[in-house]
């Protein structure tokens, strides 16, 4: 297990696909509507060595409740500017597109967080910011202090790729079960 914390360095570069890490430090959610505001008015926090999370918590009195992530797959168009500007590491479920991959290739990772597990990520952050709040509550850009948030790196800074190998295993199982060449 590796214990990461932010602004991350050239530290995430030794990952590999599958390591198990923790993540303690300022996190920034951010999901479409959100990624969009930043391409159009620039980035409110910054980017560099930053972890952006794909998620719309839930906030009730000024703490969150529940901050489980969201699909990454949704970001793909909109996640390179972020990763030009210097944010190391892109966090949520599912996976990202061979484009982000590339993307990412030398320079940052996509740590997963397995889906339905929000109260527990909740458990292990703490609330102190928010930008772009006319967004409403799951879209704005919330500033997030994580301690020992535990993930899976799911592509590395190489080109490895958990949910890529998994999809072909899938798909190698399925032409050999039923006979399709």
């Amino acid at each position: 297990m590796t214990d990461l914390a932010t602004p991350l360095g050239d530290e995430v570069l030794a990952l590999r696909a599958g390591d198990q890490v923790t993540l303690s430090g300022t996190i920034y959610t951010a999901r479409d509507e959100a990624h969009m505001r930043m391409i159009e008015e620039g980035i409110p926090f910054d980017p560099e060595g930053a972890a952006v999370y794909h998620c719309g918590p839930v906030i009730q009195d000024g703490r969150l409740v529940v901050a489980g992530p969201t699909t990454s797959a949704r970001m793909n168009a909109l996640t390179g500017f972020l990763i030009d500007a210097g944010v190391r590491a892109l966090i949520g479920k599912g996976g990202m597109g061979p484009e982000v991959v590339e993307e990412l290739r030398g320079r940052g990772v996509y740590l997963a967080l397995t889906g339905g597990c929000a109260a527990l990520a909740a458990a292990r952050m703490s609330l102190s910011g928010v930008y772009f709040e006319d967004l409403g509550m799951a879209e704005a850009v919330w500033v997030i202090e994580a301690d020992h948030l535990p993930l899976t790196v799911g592509i590395d800074a190489h080109g490895g790729d958990l949910f890529q190998a998994v999809r072909q295993k899938a798909k190698t199982q399925f032409h050999q079960r039923f006979n399709i060449r």
